[in-house]
């Protein structure tokens, strides 16, 4: 049932309210059931369930850590076809989940949410849709994820390119570039994947570098039959989660939360420069593309075949600056123009940016989201709950992700999520808030424990990293994915104050 707005003494329209169908929605969705709060609605504003994997298809998309971590653990797919799965195999396991828990029924696709406001009076959320409409929840989730909002250049002129424009995270399959001189702004994770997909087919692709990215070969090879037949043996999905997880643990958990203690990644910048002299052959290109910044200040890229790409003579690397996109190409600040047919921007998304939030959330007594993170600095309570925001909970907020499989963070912070819920069914609650004392305790926690990251090497400065927010902070949890399981089963539930 739809609402207009508040009505005290009536019942919200839903005991909860997900904002996205990724995984972050799919897994919070599958908690609730398990816990039997089954009076929730998902509100999605793609056309399928997937999240990134719905919105991202460019050329080459793929997971970037291996696929036996890249699932739920409690549903583990056998039917990976790499160690590390392409996109639309990640597409169609979400799928799988919605059709395996039954969720279909329970999301409305195709709905943009525009604002969510809370009422101190009934202590429910209204969430405001672009549609006009307005539906009334005594909860709300945000799992809207961070790779969602993509993030434009800020560079003059990218509106009057006459030409084909596309952001990587709005691949348009209807344009054929071969034989298309395309210019691709960006080398991050997205770029890496796609420009050794199109190099091969377009005419001349040019590649316009602001930093350069340390990308590492990776064991990415086709899973045999006798492979995936041994993962349906008892114990044998165990034993294969098991080496995967231990593997991207120590590659970023370990090596880039424990830095002060374990220096691993100054190994792993030896085997990048190896690598890279081994992958490029013009000793110019091969300095333009290594970073001077140390592993570990931004995400590196894992790729086989992206640093080879610049070795074709159809492909060149630009680092002077752009200064403007003209309606035929790219200019930069030495007054080179560069004419293209195409331009692509792998620009990225907000993900450490107030801005990366996909709706306006108003708290209690008016007070906005985006404004206190803009004052406070980015900040929650084990990356769940902010003080001020009642019966709100973010399955990604700061503080939250240690940087190993989003499975995981998305497993712990629901699991976190659910207590709450069920001591507040427990205590007939209406209103669920974590206390301020509580909230500054955890951010002291988290600034007194990070200078052991990696992040705060004199060089991460050089790295443009989007780790870094607007005041300078790295919002993400210095522990392992252990430590952070165990907290959201054993976190003092009394943190927060349930009242009716």
């Amino acid at each position: 049932m739809a609402t207009s707005g508040f009505e005290p003494g009536v019942a919200p329209d839903y005991h909860t309210i997900i904002v996205g169908a990724g995984f972050s929605g799919i897994g919070t969705a599958i908690q609730l059931d398990r816990a039997g709060l089954h009076d929730y609605l998902i509100i999605e504003a793609g056309a399928e369930p997937g999240g990134t994997w719905y919105w991202n298809t460019y050329p080459g998309i793929a997971v970037d850590i291996p696929s036996f971590s890249y699932q739920f653990s409690f549903e583990q797919s056998d039917d990976w076809s790499r160690t590390y799965a392409p996109g639309r195999e990640l597409k169609a396991y979400a799928d799988r989940c919605v059709d395996k828990y039954g969720l279909s029924r329970r999301i409305r696709f195709d709905t943009q949410v525009a604002a969510a406001v809370f009422d101190d009076e009934t202590d429910c959320w209204r969430i405001d849709l672009e549609t006009g409409e307005s539906l009334t929840a005594r909860f709300l989730v945000n799992a809207s994820g961070v790779l969602t909002v993509p993030k434009p250049p800020d560079i003059a002129g990218v509106e009057s390119f006459a030409g084909i424009t596309m952001h990587t995270a709005r691949w348009d399959h209807d344009q054929d570039l071969t034989g298309k001189r395309v210019a691709i702004i960006g080398t991050g994770a997205s770029a890496v994947q796609i420009i050794p997909e199109i190099a091969p087919n377009v005419e001349r692709l040019t590649v316009f570098q602001r930093t350069p990215i340390w990308c590492f070969p990776k064991l990415d090879v086709p899973i045999p039959a006798p492979a995936r037949w041994a993962m349906r043996i008892p114990g044998g999905k165990i034993i294969q989660r098991l080496i995967s997880q231990a593997y991207v643990e120590i590659t970023f958990p370990i090596a880039g939360q424990y830095y002060g203690v374990l220096p691993l990644a100054d190994r792993a910048e030896k085997l990048g420069r190896s690598y890279l002299r081994r992958e490029v052959a013009d000793p110019v290109t091969r300095d333009k593309l290594t970073p001077r910044y140390a592993v570990g200040c931004k995400r590196p890229g894992f790729h086989n075949t992206y640093l080879s790409t610049y070795n074709r003579d159809n492909v060149d690397l630009v680092t002077e600056p752009i200064d403007r996109v003209t309606a035929s190409g790219v200019t930069t600040t030495d007054g080179t123009t560069h004419d293209v047919d195409v331009l692509i921007l792998a620009t990225g998304f907000k993900v450490m940016d107030v801005d990366a939030l996909t709706f306006e959330v108003t708290g209690s007594g008016g007070r906005s989201l985006a404004d206190f993170w803009d004052q406070n600095r980015m900040q929650a309570y084990e990356g769940v709950s902010v003080p001020g925001f009642p019966n709100f909970f973010t399955v990604m907020g700061p503080y939250g992700y240690v940087g190993g499989s989003y499975f995981a963070l998305i497993e712990y912070q629901t699991h976190h999520i659910v207590r709450c819920l069920l001591r507040a069914a427990d205590e007939q609650a209406t209103r669920v808030e974590v206390s301020q004392e509580a909230n500054d305790r955890y951010f002291a926690e988290m600034m007194r424990k990070r200078h052991r990251q990696i992040f705060w090497q004199d060089s991460c400065q050089l790295a443009n990293s989007y780790y870094f927010d607007k005041h300078g902070d790295v919002p993400l949890r210095p522990a392992t994915t252990m430590e952070a399981y165990v907290r959201s089963r054993r976190f003092p539930i009394r943190d927060y104050e349930f009242s009716a």
